[in-house]
């Protein structure tokens, strides 16, 4: 009697197939859009602008956003972070600051710093954020960037604070260019 390994003959089984990364293709381009959202009761309008390309393995995200506040004031954020494959199928780590040795790494959360990771999942390219609160407490940030038929982008953002929903909002991005695969 021949034994055969499981996973052998899990590899060959019909219809079966390992997980394997999702393309970051679909994605890349350029993106304007806005987006509405209610701070104290108070409405502020968003531009958002974002970026996806190709780098060396991996990808950057790009994105600015400039709120108007009521007053006429305007606040800029705009950040960069460049992605790598792992060895995890559909999750990519951060690459956002250099190394002792001058290789990028992920940022130190444990320092302040947020530690980045991106996943995508169908027409959904996530970028979660998590900084450790000075009092030992977290914040998560987390980007839903999902594809629509157009092949513009519906944005979803999600800020919770120990596990609690502090703010979400909602934006819509129109594609203004396309990068090349």
């Amino acid at each position: 009697m021949v034994i055969v390994p499981l996973t052998v003959l899990v590899a060959f089984w019909p219809g079966w197939h390992p997980a394997a990364a999702m393309s970051i293709d679909p994605f890349l381009g350029t993106y304007h859009g806005t987006a509405i959202s209610e701070s104290r009761n108070e409405l502020k309008a968003r531009d958002l602008d974002v970026a996806i390309k190709k780098i060396g393995g991996g990808f950057s995200v790009d994105w600015s956003t400039v709120i108007h506040k009521s007053d006429g004031r305007e606040k800029t954020a705009a950040i960069s972070i460049d992605f790598f494959e792992t060895d995890r199928a559909d999750i990519y780590g951060s690459a956002m600051r250099t190394g002792l040795f001058g290789k990028r790494v992920p940022n130190d959360p444990l320092k302040g710093q947020p530690f980045v990771w991106a996943r995508i999942v169908g027409k959904t390219l996530t970028v979660h954020a998590m900084y450790i609160l000075d009092d030992g407490g977290y914040e998560m940030q987390v980007y839903e960037r999902t594809l629509d038929d157009d092949g513009n982008l519906d944005l979803v953002f999600k800020r919770f604070r120990n596990g609690k929903s502090i703010r979400e909002i909602t934006g819509e991005l129109t594609r203004v260019g396309q990068d090349p695969y």
